[in-house]
């Protein structure tokens, strides 16, 4: 099933919808938030299950499905927690800072605590206090769980994923070098994440959803040009369960936590770093990483980051091309 969260009020108005998403059904008799849902998910998922294939038959009222009424499916969450499973972008990104890779990244998932608390929704816009602050966007795939106990395995973290949405996760590159200088990790250079329109549960992905890991392209255009195409099931050091194992070592998730995959980025054809997709490859899903191929090949920088007035859109289609989880699309604000 696919759900999402009307703007209203601080937390949303929980909706079931259809799968081309051209319809909805008010799911308020069931839970009125999403966050409400899976709080009691084990009951209350096949109360939504029903509805979602009432929806599909035509036995229930529905309305029209605009991505735009919606805020994020979880407008506030408890626990937004971002991993890197692609370790090709971790290791272009610190080329950028002429930092070295740790061997332990390759076995041991790097993680932050992003901003546990106000998302911003698919068309939201992404405010900018200052353009030397490097904005940028990241595409990513993130899942939702229901509660976690500490320290679970990998195989029944699995089983905890009962959404899957995905993710802009902004970062002011220009803030990152000095805080980690501090040695206490990022704050300030990661501000709130837009996600999509819509989640949907890991069976609306038929075969798509394989070891925890969605293998169909993200798409990513910026400023109305293609930009990324990455394979989010190509060159993941680490799935999805491992990820949320991983954010469970030491403490429990809640119900309603969000974990993300980082940045989806695939190698080149040779190994090597990716061709833009103008030139015949996959593109990138963050600006960062075609800033580092430019240094490599021509010892500068030359793309900018983002500033008032870019804009950017982050979808993903289905094996028919239809889109999944609807679109992100967001434009860049001075505030």
């Amino acid at each position: 099933m696919k759900l999402a969260s009307l703007k209203s009020g601080r937390d949303g108005h929980l909706v079931v919808v259809s799968k081309d998403l051209t319809k909805y059904s008010d799911a308020s008799h069931i839970a009125p938030t999403l966050q409400a849902a899976l709080d009691n998910w084990s009951a209350l998922a096949p109360k939504l299950q029903s509805l979602a294939q009432e929806i599909e038959v035509g036995s229930v009222p529905t309305q029209r499905f605009h991505e735009h009424e919606c805020a994020s499916p979880l407008p506030r969450a408890f626990q937004w927690a971002d991993g890197s499973a692609y370790i090709n972008h971790v290791e272009l990104v610190r080329k950028a800072r002429d930092a070295e890779v740790p061997e332990s990244f390759y076995s041991d998932p790097l993680m932050y605590q992003g901003v546990s608390g106000p998302t911003l929704g698919p068309r939201d816009p992404i405010p900018l206090g200052d353009p030397a602050w490097g904005c940028d966007m990241e595409a990513e795939v993130c899942v939702i769980t229901d509660d976690v106990s500490m320290g679970v395995s990998v195989e029944d973290a699995a089983k905890h994923i009962k959404l899957i949405l995905l993710c802009n996760d902004v970062s002011l590159r220009g803030l990152i070098p000095q805080e980690l200088a501090k040695g206490f990790g990022f704050f300030q250079s990661k501000p709130p994440c837009a996600f999509s329109p819509v989640a949907v549960t890991p069976d609306e992905l038929g075969d798509a959803w394989k070891d925890s890991l969605v293998h169909l392209p993200l798409r990513v255009d910026y400023r109305g040009e293609p930009f990324g195409r990455a394979d989010a099931g190509v060159d993941a050091t680490f799935n999805m369960a491992e990820l949320v194992a991983h954010a469970a070592k030491t403490r429990p998730l809640v119900a309603g936590s969000i974990v993300g995959s980082g940045t989806i980025s695939n190698k080149g054809a040779d190994g090597g770093p990716g061709k833009p997709v103008a030139e015949g490859g996959l593109g990138y899903s963050c600006i960062a990483e075609i800033r580092m191929i430019e240094k490599i090949a021509t010892g500068e920088f030359k793309t900018p980051f983002m500033t008032a007035g870019d804009t950017v859109r982050i979808e993903m289609l289905d094996k028919a091309g239809h889109t999944i989880f609807g679109a992100i699309e967001q434009e860049v604000v001075n505030v």
